[in-house]
C-alpha cells in the first residue's frame, strides 16, 4: 500500500511539472513567423505576455521589472527577420523615447543615457508554440565610454531572468548597417506608434 501511495505522489509531481512546462508555452497553428496575422499575434500576447516580464524579473533585474512602464513604440510585437525571425517589441525609456520615436533615417544621435528594450518571441517549430524569447537591451553610454559599439551597450536577458552572455562586436556588427539612425533599427512602418 505504501508503495501505491509513493507512486501516486511522484506521478502527481510529474504531471504538475510538465503542465507547468506546457503553460509557458501558447500553442500556435502557424509556426512561419511571416505568415502570422494581426490576429494571431495579438492571441499569442494574450497568452504570453504576462509571462514574459516574470521570466525576464527572476535575475532582479531593474530593468527586466521596470520596461514595460517606458514608452511602447509599436503598436504590436512585428517580425522583420532580426534577431532570429522573433516577434519583436521596443521600449524606449524617457530620456531615449522623444528622438526614437521619431524613426529619423539620418543624422540621429541618441542621448546619452537612452535605454532600449525589445521583448522577443520565438515561434517554436518543435514544439508548434510560441515560447518567450530574450529580452534584448541597449544603453546609450557618455560619448567616448565604448568607441568601438559607438558608445553603445548591448545587452540581454534570457527568459529566466539569466543575463545573455555575447560579445559587443556580436551586437554592434549587425547594428552597423543602421549607422545614420544612430545604430538603432526601427519597428517595421505598420507597427510603428504614430503611423
Amino acid at each position: 500500500m505504501n508503495h501505491l501511495v509513493r507512486f501516486a505522489a511522484v506521478a502527481s509531481v510529474a504531471l504538475l511539472v510538465s503542465t507547468a512546462a506546457q503553460a509557458q508555452d501558447c500553442q500556435v497553428s502557424i509556426t512561419e513567423p511571416f505568415d502570422l496575422t494581426e490576429t494571431d499575434i495579438a492571441s499569442i500576447y494574450d497568452c504570453i505576455g504576462d509571462k514574459m516580464v516574470e521570466g525576464y524579473s527572476k535575475g532582479g533585474d531593474m530593468v527586466a521589472k521596470n520596461y514595460r512602464n517606458w514608452t511602447v513604440t509599436g503598436t504590436r510585437h512585428g517580425v522583420a527577420g532580426a534577431h532570429g525571425n522573433r516577434l519583436l517589441l521596443t521600449y524606449a525609456n524617457d530620456i531615449a523615447a522623444e528622438q526614437y520615436l521619431k524613426f529619423a533615417e539620418e543624422g540621429v544621435v541618441m542621448p546619452a543615457g537612452s535605454r532600449l528594450a525589445k521583448e522577443s518571441i520565438k515561434i517554436n517549430k518543435k514544439k508548434i508554440a510560441a515560447v518567450v524569447g530574450p529580452l534584448f537591451l541597449m544603453t546609450k553610454l557618455e560619448a567616448g565610454a565604448a568607441p568601438e559599439t559607438a558608445d553603445w551597450l548591448y545587452g540581454g536577458i534570457q527568459p529566466n531572468g539569466k543575463p545573455m552572455k555575447f560579445k559587443q562586436g556580436f551586437c554592434h556588427d549587425c547594428h552597423m548597417s543602421w549607422e545614420e539612425q544612430d545604430f538603432l533599427a526601427y519597428p517595421l512602418e505598420e507597427v510603428r506608434v504614430g503611423n
